[in-house]
């Protein structure tokens, strides 16, 4: 019984030494694992200025390099359409950028190169010169086409836009011959001639022009005609009287 009471006695006092021991010890740890803890927190917080300042320069840096490149381009760009720009001018006008070239400079650059072409006679001996200028002859459309349809139109296989166009301009011709007529009787004793006159050719013009329309849609590029208007045919009519 001693013993076991020896023995027990001897591990309570180990006990008691040990966490008595112990506990400063795990007190220590304790506080040095809160105060790393802290001074890492501390730095980790510190350091994360550093990373962002970093990060915050290379990327404005990386802008900035990359735009001056594109700056470069663009001026070069500028720089050849200028040059591109300056050579279509006349050589009175180039190297004029920066000046506002109004378009009276043009047309004074034009006169005084046609002026100089006329004291060097280059206006001279030129061919259909003094001479009627030739009307039935288009020079928009093609020559091959144009005795084509001649051929064709003499041997009476002409297509259908060469007999509507023949059509159309007699309608016209007769439309013309009507309006005279009427316009004579206006502001006389027959005026009521002329309001009855003119009420009738108004709608031969809606007609006349609705032939002209289908065969502006059929005619070849280069042969298409003008309708009638109403406003000019009577403007036609004073001047002429």
């Amino acid at each position: 019984m001693a013993t076991r009471l020896g023995r027990a006695r001897a591990w309570a006092i180990a006990a008691a030494l040990i966490s008595s021991s112990t506990s400063p010890l795990l007190r220590n740890s304790a506080a040095s694992v809160q105060a790393s803890s802290s001074f890492l927190a501390v730095v980790d917080h510190g350091a994360s200025k550093p990373r962002q300042l970093r990060a915050f320069s290379s990327s404005s840096s990386f802008s900035q390099t990359s735009q001056k490149p594109k700056g470069k381009v663009t001026d070069r760009l500028s720089s050849v359409i200028d040059a591109v720009n300056d050579r279509k001018l006349p050589p009175e006008l180039r190297g004029q950028r920066n000046n506002v070239r109004s378009e009276t400079d043009i047309i004074n650059v034009v006169e005084q190169r046609i002026w100089h072409s006329m004291e060097e006679g280059q206006f001279e001996n030129l061919p259909g010169k003094g001479k009627p200028l030739d009307l039935s002859v288009n020079p928009h459309a093609d020559p091959a086409e144009d005795t084509l349809y001649r051929i064709l139109s003499k041997n009476g296989c002409a297509p259908e836009w060469v007999e509507l166009n023949k059509e159309v301009r007699n309608r016209i011709a007769e439309w013309r011959a009507a309006l005279r007529k009427a316009w004579s009787f206006k502001g006389g004793q027959d005026d009521d001639k002329w309001t009855e006159g003119s009420e009738a050719l108004k709608l031969q013009v809606q007609d006349i022009n609705d032939r002209v329309f289908r065969y502006n849609l059929i005619v070849p590029f280069g042969r298409q005609m003008f309708g009638l208007k109403w406003e000019k045919e009577l403007d036609r009519l004073t001047e002429t009287a």
